[in-house]
């Protein structure tokens, strides 16, 4: 008799290790919103960095701007007032990288603290610099654009309502700058050159620095995205393992009984005489075992059962149990395991990792029955397992939304659980899993861990 292919190989979350250390436990809303939290003060970050890139920006193009008016064009500028905002400028925005290299939290206040900064000195220049009357005035635009963009709604409006002050006093108290009235000239006016110039440099910034922020913030959402759609799946893992503990209780009575009535047959005349079905009643049997170390795995896995559920090993040794376990009922013709793995390390036997290989294992062996193939190899510090199979090889659309839940061509209920199982345990352990189709036919599943999640690490290594 074979054994049952579609069973469920996952036998509940990660446990305790040997060594006393605890394999990440799955708290889906809690991680989720700590590090969505993360991600938006990351954001706030970048931002703070994109307008101190703009203030450095400001300064030079305020040195260009007053030494082109007051050395080629002849215009008179209180030099010495100019150059002190223009101190402060450059004070404040070193302050700003000093502050924010150290802090990487940074609040909707502290973007407007920056702005306003910002609106305040070029008020202070163009008060020294004719006022309403610089063409320069249409600057504060970009500020009013840049504080949409970037704050709150009532944050956005104390900006314009502060600009919008500026100019009002600015037209009240600035001296105007002593420029020829030409406006006849057109493009020749110096007025409308320096408002052409002033649109220019509004429209280039605009665009450069909107481009950054958007991109910061479209991925900031495409990260928190990501981390919903995880904390859904991991809630969904918690629910099954809820699922399994409670099948596995109503499970170990009826495994009991027909553990004793098995014992009965094999000890009946009417079977006792025949080997046939000796064989298959031992058979049974082994494979009842094989069920009734399922159902004790998930109970120990919910921490209703003692004892350990890990154990101290090394990485060859694990991996050519969880073979030879794997072999017992598969019905696969031709299995190779090649292990490339030279230096034997002291690593962690848990029950949680062998069924994660076991149900790679057992997916490829569906698809290819005739032929299977796992190479095992260390790089850089990382565990890799390649599962290989000569099957029909993945379609695109399941390629495309690999590890889902429910995403399996198998067209049965519960289908694409074991590769979604699979791959959150591997996530968890801060492992891996990818899937591609061989150009030769079939599939190959790429496995990996880092050896620092399984790894026994001696004395000497920790102190």
């Amino acid at each position: 008799m074979r054994a049952n292919k579609n069973r469920n190989p996952y036998d509940g979350g990660p446990r305790r290790p040997w060594h006393g250390s605890r394999l990440p436990v799955v708290e889906p809303l809690a991680s989720a919103n700590a590090s969505a939290s993360t991600i938006t003060h990351a954001a706030g970050h970048k931002n703070m960095q994109q307008l101190i890139q703009l203030r450095w920006i400001a300064v030079i193009g305020q040195i260009t701007t007053i030494t082109t008016a007051s050395i080629l064009l002849g215009v008179q500028l209180p030099m010495p007032a100019m150059l002190n905002v223009l101190a402060c400028l450059i004070a404040f925005n070193v302050a700003s990288i000093l502050r924010w290299q150290e802090n990487q939290v940074v609040s909707n206040s502290e973007l407007l603290l920056a702005l306003t900064v910002d609106v305040a000195s070029l008020t202070a220049q163009l008060y020294l610099s004719g006022g309403a009357t610089n063409p320069f005035v249409f600057l504060y635009l970009l500020h009013v654009i840049l504080g949409a963009v970037l704050l709150e709604t009532w944050s956005t409006w104390t900006i314009v309502i502060v600009t919008g002050a500026c100019i009002a006093g600015l037209a009240l108290f600035s001296e105007p700058l002593p420029l020829p009235q030409d406006h006849a000239l057109g493009i020749f006016s110096l007025y409308v050159q320096g408002m052409l110039l002033c649109f220019i440099l509004d429209a280039a910034l605009l665009v450069i620095f909107i481009t950054r922020i958007m991109q910061n913030m479209r991925s900031s959402a495409a990260d928190v995205s990501d981390l919903r759609q995880r904390a859904a799946e991991e809630e969904h893992i918690v629910r099954m393992g809820l699922l399994a503990s409670g099948a596995a209780h109503e499970l170990g009575t009826p495994l009991a009984t027909l553990a004793v009535i098995l014992g009965d047959w094999k000890h009946m005349p009417e079977f006792k005489g025949n080997p046939v079905l000796q064989e298959e009643i031992s058979e049974m049997q082994t494979q009842l075992k094989r069920c009734k170390s399922i159902v004790s795995g998930i109970l120990m896995s919910a921490g209703e059962a003692r004892g350990e559920s890990s154990a101290a090993t090394t990485i060859n040794t694990f991996l050519d149990e969880v073979v030879a376990e794997w072999r017992i009922g598969r019905p696969v013709s031709e299995f190779v395991f090649e292990n490339r793995i030279e230096l034997d390390l002291p690593v962690v036997s848990d029950s949680t990792l062998k069924q994660m290989i076991c149900n790679v294992l057992d997916n490829a062996l569906e698809a290819s029955p005739q032929w299977l193939r796992m190479e095992a190899s260390i790089e850089g510090g990382v565990l890799v397992l390649l599962v290989t199979d000569n099957g029909p090889g993945f379609a695109p659309s399941i390629l495309a939304q690999f590890g889902k839940p429910y995403n399996s061509s198998k067209g049965r209920p519960g289908g694409g659980l074991g590769l979604f199982l699979v791959l959150n345990v591997a996530r968890t352990l801060g492992g891996e899993v990818t899937a591609t189709n061989r150009e030769q036919g079939g599939a190959m599943v790429r496995l990996t861990l880092p050896l620092s999640a399984i790894e026994i690490k001696s004395e000497q290594q920790t102190t």
